[in-house]
């Protein structure tokens, strides 16, 4: 039996009358002027970005659009094709410039056997020419970018097989393409290596398994996965173009990396490997190419300041040693490599530029983190050290140490998030009530609805849309049917957008925007059955526990023996107290009931609750009380579905 693919939980969108108040505005009086002083602000540009992004250019693909197999568009290469000239309005500036540059795509050479392809995802694919075929770094988001940028590099460079694959962080973006590019069947036979930093598996559980729901609906947001490129529109992402939407997929790694100086030889290929946890991703690490005096960052530099804690949600990051680690590459690697590469945007060559790159992003690192903790033991709270935090404009003037990804605002929450956590010491935010209910007390304090949109309106003339979105934000949420108060919420949002440097700002502000103006239309791109295959079972069985309803499985007990036959694993399953616990190679002596069966009829048990007599007819077997399986089942929560933001 094939378990159903868990890929798309979709929404409709209400019907919306067509009315002009839910139309896109253009950039208003203060946007504008926002923009022309943002514009006058900026650095100079010396062009090395352009001229670095551009070098090595070897071809690209003759057909834009990359399909899957239904024929439905996975990525569109020409998707910013129509940016031409200055920025228009609508656009900042500087994220205006950023994306002329990080839109180009193809197959680029970097150094003697090294490549890159660029601009077929949100990341890149690193290529290294072995003895016999190519080692890949980081295979890019989905099987189907993943093999086009594969069958790019064949037709250009001639044709060899992958006999390496190295992922460099636990990040989707840097796996989910590997079955585009190779096999489990080559794998087995030992003809692809594939490596992995320490922790790699269970990070990769931790957050597309375990919080993957929650994170997947806000990725929506963050990447503007709803929203058309366009100069009111998607601006890219800050580190790439956007997502691509095909197939996530996940091969187990081979080998596993465990320290820095770590050396590998992989097809003749010798490698070194930089260990950088708790950076950009919990389980990361950067790679050298000592024959090659190249070395590649993975995501701890790249061409934007980058997140502390990314917006979509994740485990807060450690910018202290986020910083530590840049400066051991500086020591380590900047006076032994003569190019620079990352899994996003583009390369630095010159073993100066190699240095000042790496040291400029660990300077920028080191001063927010150090500023904050400096601000937060003054007594200052996230806003308040939020508000007041700027790059010195030593860093600032680095385009790469620009805000177009990450931001000193969110960053430096985070960094207070890591040392005291959410609460802020003041006691009014201990206890307050939540969005829905404080709404509804706020609206009727200031006097009714009336008085709320009317000061908004006041607000948005003034171009102070902070404040305007503030107000329309309690109002909706005391009266999500109120059309005037979303109408002009869209609108507030739509200005800060087009005013964002950050274009993961930008992707927020406008799809918040759209929603209030059509509805929810999003998804949520969940596990696939790929991904769930790889997850080992006893993290599986931990995700599952965390959808048990204690409504409905109140003070029963249960006590359940599972046998995975496919996999020579068995598993106790104790269910007390409103909690369900998973113990590995156990087994109850006096189980309620024992289930048998392969893995796959698990997960459809588990995860699509298909119902038991159908799981049966398929060849699960349970003896003793059947009962206690389906109360089991019973109890738990179906899988997520997409859930609002903007409105309760």
């Amino acid at each position: 039996m094939r378990l159903i693919p868990l890929l798309l939980l979709g929404v409709a969108a209400p019907a919306f009358a067509a009315d002009p108040a839910l139309e896109p505005k253009p950039a208003s009086e203060a946007t504008i002027a926002a923009q022309k002083a943002q514009a006058a602000a900026l650095p100079e540009d010396d062009s090395r970005d352009a001229e670095f992004a551009q070098r090595g250019f070897v071809a690209t693909r003759a057909d834009p659009v990359i399909t899957a197999k239904d024929g439905r568009t996975v990525w569109n290469l020409d998707s910013y094709r129509w940016m031409q000239g200055e920025a228009p309005a609508t656009v900042n500036p500087s994220l205006w410039r950023h994306m002329k540059i990080l839109r180009q795509h193809g197959l680029y050479k970097v150094t003697d056997n090294i490549w890159q392809v660029r601009g077929f995802d949100v990341s890149n694919m690193t290529v290294i020419k072995g003895q016999t075929g190519w080692i890949l770094i980081d295979p890019l988001t989905t099987r189907e970018t993943a093999a086009a940028a594969l069958e790019l590099v064949n037709k250009e460079l001639g044709t060899r097989p992958v006999t390496g694959l190295i992922y460099s962080h636990s990040h989707g973006d840097h796996f989910g393409g590997a079955r585009g590019v190779t096999s489990e069947a080559d794998i087995k036979a030992g003809k692809v290596a594939i490596v992995a930093p320490e922790h790699f598996i269970e990070e990769t559980a931790s957050e597309n398994i375990m919080a993957g729901a929650a994170m997947s609906r806000r990725g929506n947001f963050q990447f503007g996965t709803g929203l058309t490129p366009g100069p009111q529109g998607q601006m890219g992402s800050g580190i790439g173009i956007g997502v691509s939407r095909g197939e996530i997929t996940l091969l187990t790694p081979t080998d596993t990396i465990l320290k820095t100086g770590d050396r590998r030889t992989i097809d003749g290929v010798e490698l070194e490997f930089q260990m950088v946890p708790e950076t950009e991703a919990p389980a990361e690490m950067n790679v050298y190419v000592p024959a090659a005096r190249t070395f590649l960052a993975a995501e701890i530099a790249t061409c934007s300041l980058h997140n502390i804690l990314t917006p979509r949600g994740a485990k807060v990051r450690d910018a202290l040693a986020w910083s530590q680690y840049l400066g051991d590459a500086v020591n380590l690697y900047a006076g032994r490599s003569d190019a620079i590469i990352s899994s996003h945007c583009w390369p630095r060559f010159g073993q100066k530029e190699v240095e000042s790159w790496l040291s400029g992003h660990r300077d920028n690192y080191r001063y927010l983190h150090d500023q904050t903790v400096r601000l937060m033991n003054k007594g200052f709270t996230p806003t308040e050290i939020a508000e007041q935090l700027k790059a010195p404009p030593a860093l600032a003037n680095q385009w790469f140490n620009r805000g177009y990804y990450g931001t000193y605002s969110h960053n430096s929450k985070a960094v207070y998030q890591r040392y005291l956590g959410w609460y802020d010491a003041i006691p009014a935010n201990l206890n307050p009530y939540p969005p829905e209910e404080r709404g509804k007390r706020l609206v009727a304090a200031m006097g009714g609805a009336t008085k709320v949109i009317a000061e908004a309106k006041r607000a948005m003339k003034a171009g102070d849309y902070r404040w305007s979105s503030d107000l329309l934000h309690q109002m909706v949420f005391a009266d999500p049917k109120n059309a005037e108060a979303r109408a002009l919420l869209a609108d507030s949002y739509e200005q800060q957008g087009y005013q964002a440097e950050s274009a993961i700002w930008r992707n927020q502000f406008l799809s918040a925007a759209r929603d209030l103006r059509q509805g929810m239309t999003s998804s949520i791109a969940t596990q696939s059955v790929d991904m769930i295959s790889a997850i080992a079972t006893p993290l599986l069985l931990d995700s599952v526990s965390t959808r048990l309803n204690p409504e409905i499985i109140g003070d029963r007990r249960l006590a359940i023996n599972f046998v995975i036959a496919d996999r020579q694993e068995k598993a106790k399953i104790s269910v007390g107290n409103a909690v369900m616990y998973s113990e590995m190679g156990l087994a109850h002596a006096a189980p309620d009931a024992t289930v048998t069966g392969p893995r796959q009829l698990y997960l459809a048990m588990l995860f699509l609750k298909m119902p038991l007599a159908q799981l049966e007819a398929a060849g699960l077997k349970i003896e003793g009380d059947r009962a206690a399986v389906e109360a089991l089942q019973a109890a738990l929560d179906p899988l997520p579905a997409p859930f609002h933001i903007v409105e309760p």
